[in-house]
């Protein structure tokens, strides 16, 4: 690949994740604080996204994939979402904040597929050119979110302007990129795109097991998004964005270590890591203090790299083993639209409706909110000591 080619494709994905950064983990803080919004609205807030997710598949493998270049449709997505953001900027009310996001969050989650889609297009081996691409998303979220730390901006409708003209650059930016011609030849049914062709993975009782737990775990993971923001504010941890983004730092360190562990631990382990991960850093968002005991927020920060390493992406090298070769794409599909489409479209829904049923006068009780995810976690847990099996090598 050509140096100029991979300059273009790290600033894609760094314009790309700095205008999902900038209001995704804040968002839940502005529609509290600056629209006043209920639990139940901050969590339909959240489901625009999982609705969007389920939605894009359809969009690029019906649509994009056959007719128009990938850079292209991204241009076009991202200065129609830059338009929208407009909009939702002059908006004042909570109850209508939903139909703008849930009109933003469409144009934006294709960006996720088709930004891949024209990466790996210009790779001869994107196993090893890939990664150093990526991560300039992950450094872009970090950069973001301290930015907006730094100005103390993370409850105001700044979060969503930032966006705006981003979204417009990266819009423009996108026409600029490598050409990725449309698949002429895709002929792909609705239940490629979906995925379904890998339904027979569930022949194995241990991938039954591995999928009911993907979904179930993405309920705390909504949790997280929607509410870590105002908790962590409201336990007085102060400049909490730029805390937060030390999340994303751990998840660079602890992708780095993914094939040590695979070798030391195996894939089963390394699940059981990650589950327990979940349920300790709950249970210090529960119990941590920003004034006395800011320490344990902080760990429950950190573990964030273990948390999102050792399970989803453990589990997306785990299905890719077990779907094989000709079944892979399918497999990967299934399982994105199961996670991010039902499991935190559950999650965020659920997520809203308990932090209003444990808000008393405007006061949240943080503590009893996070026991709820803990649980959940600790139920997935106990399926996978149970049931799931460590793979047979192919």
């Amino acid at each position: 690949m050509k140096t100029t080619t991979k300059i273009q494709l790290m600033f894609m994905m760094f314009l790309m994740f700095f205008t999902w950064g900038s209001w995704y983990g804040q968002m839940s803080k502005y529609l509290l604080e600056t629209l006043h919004a209920t639990g139940d609205q901050v969590g339909m807030a959240y489901t625009t996204f999982s609705i969007a997710s389920i939605a894009a598949p359809f969009f690029i493998g019906l649509i994009a994939d056959r007719f128009f270049a990938a850079q292209k449709v991204m241009g076009v997505l991202n200065i129609l979402g830059a338009i929208i953001l407009y909009f939702l900027a002059q908006n004042t009310s909570a109850e209508n904040f939903f139909w703008y996001i849930l009109a933003y969050t469409l144009t934006f989650a294709p960006n996720l597929s088709l930004s891949n889609s024209i990466a790996m297009n210009q790779m001869a081996n994107p196993e090893k050119e890939f990664p150093s691409i990526r991560v300039t998303g992950t450094i872009a979220w970090i950069v973001v979110t301290n930015i907006i730390g730094f100005y103390g901006i993370g409850g105001e409708v700044s979060i969503f302007k930032i966006s705006m003209f981003t979204s417009l650059f990266l819009g423009v930016f996108a026409f600029f990129l490598p050409n990725t011609p449309p698949k002429a030849d895709s002929n792909a049914s609705v239940s490629q795109i979906l995925g379904l062709e890998a339904l027979s993975l569930f022949k194995s009782r241990s991938f039954v097991i591995f999928f009911i737990s993907s979904i179930l775990i993405c309920i705390p993971l909504s949790f997280y998004y929607a509410l870590a923001n105002p908790s962590l504010t409201e336990s007085h941890m102060s400049n909490v964005e730029n805390k937060m983004s030390l999340g994303q730092v751990s998840e660079v360190v602890f992708m780095l270590l993914i094939p040590l562990a695979f070798s030391k631990l195996g894939v089963k382990k390394m699940l059981i890591v990650g589950l327990i991960a979940w349920i300790v850093r709950f249970l210090c968002f529960g119990y941590g203090d920003g004034i006395s005991s800011e320490w344990i927020l902080f760990l429950g920060i950190i573990l964030h790299g273990v948390c999102y390493d050792f399970f989803f992406v453990t589990g997306q090298i785990y299905t890719d083993k077990q779907a094989g070769e000709k079944i892979k794409n399918s497999a990967q599909g299934l399982i994105t639209f199961a996670t991010y489409g039902i499991g935190m479209g559950i999650g965020s829904k659920i997520s809203g409706v308990i932090l209003d049923k444990y808000t008393v006068n405007g006061v949240h009780d943080w503590q009893a909110v996070w026991m709820v995810p803990a649980a959940i976690a600790g139920v997935v847990l106990v399926l996978f000591i149970s049931f799931f099996s460590e793979p047979v090598s192919k």
